[in-house]
């Protein structure tokens, strides 16, 4: 897993940063890691790309 982008953030969240791993489970323990410690709150966000997208809505046509 590595750092893609890390993106200073105004609002909810003070950063929001970009990873590229090689599946979700793999983040979930990052995430689920971090938080044990206490002084980190995390929430993770699936993101497509555009033709992944473009598949998941020609699925529901």
């Amino acid at each position: 897993m590595k750092i893609v982008e890390e993106f200073w953030t105004m609002g909810a969240y003070d950063v929001v940063v970009l990873f590229d791993a090689p599946d979700d489970e793999t983040v979930s323990a990052f995430i689920l890691k971090i938080g044990s410690l206490g002084n980190v709150k995390g929430q993770t966000m699936r993101a497509f790309h555009r033709q992944e997208m473009e598949g998941i809505l020609a699925k529901i046509k």
